[in-house]
């Protein structure tokens, strides 16, 4: 093996450290690790919430590997039985992020949950994609100020998004507006199909930095277009929900 190519190998095994480090340990392969976070896998959690039948659809993965892999990851994740006293503990930690209206997180308990999906629905012109942008600003205050202390990745599936309402905020809660735009992460879906790919996108980002909010706006729009009739209503609702299921394994990670 070349110099060159024993670098090319050790800085992938570095990449994978990031999130595989105990799975390498537990005997899985940098090979088989990088298969996982390229079908977007990219934590010991996401693994050990996936299914065995997605994980042995993966290009490379056997029935067999994907029992092993399950196995190691489930030894890393405890996935049994829990006392209410031990969740009530972890419910008390989870941050809330301010809406920027006090009457509004009141409503909420606080503001916006993290660890969980927050739906906003409402008619055309109610606001709903203005909380989105505060929300986009705010996630990233201090927790002492109802922030979450962490960047924002957002999705936009109608062309709704405009920064400049993100320095309006920005200037309210007195933060730099570059560093706010910057530590927003953007994407447009075209598609339902781009649109999950997106969420692929947003894990491997997540498990490399920081993220405290993900906006998706909105969830339902491109589905309304790309699905038409109750001749593909099963496969509509299939394809969201596994959207959804998505959504929720990475607020759970």
């Amino acid at each position: 093996m070349s110099v060159a190519t024993q670098q090319s190998q050790q800085f992938d095994d570095e990449e994978l450290m990031g999130f595989a480090g105990p799975m390498l340990e537990a005997g899985i392969t940098p090979q088989d690790c990088k298969k996982l976070a390229d079908a977007g896998l990219h934590t010991v959690e996401s693994v050990a919430f996936t299914p065995k039948k997605v994980l042995a659809g993966i290009k490379g993965i056997s029935d067999q590997k994907a029992d092993k892999i399950i196995a190691e990851a489930q030894k890393i994740v405890p996935m049994g039985f829990k006392s209410a006293s031990v969740i009530h503990a972890m419910r008390s930690e989870l941050v809330h992020i301010t809406t920027g209206s006090t009457q509004l997180d009141t409503l909420l308990g606080g503001g916006i949950e993290t660890g969980s999906i927050t739906e906003l629905f409402g008619e055309f012109r109610t606001g709903k994609s203005q909380i989105c942008h505060t929300l986009a600003v705010t996630c990233q205050l201090p927790t002492s100020m109802g922030g979450g202390e962490g960047k924002c990745l957002y999705i936009d599936t109608e062309g709704t998004f405009r920064p400049v309402r993100l320095l309006a905020v920005a200037e309210r809660f007195g933060l730099d507006g570059e560093e706010v735009l910057n530590n927003v992460a953007y994407a447009r879906a075209y598609n339902a199909d781009h649109q999950n790919q997106l969420l692929v996108q947003a894990s491997a980002l997540m498990s490399e930095s920081r993220f405290s909010l993900l906006i998706v706006d909105s969830c339902t729009a491109l589905y309304r277009t790309d699905f038409n009739g109750r001749g593909e209503l099963s496969a509509r609702q299939g394809h969201l929900g596994k959207f959804l299921r998505t959504l929720l394994r990475l607020a759970d990670e």
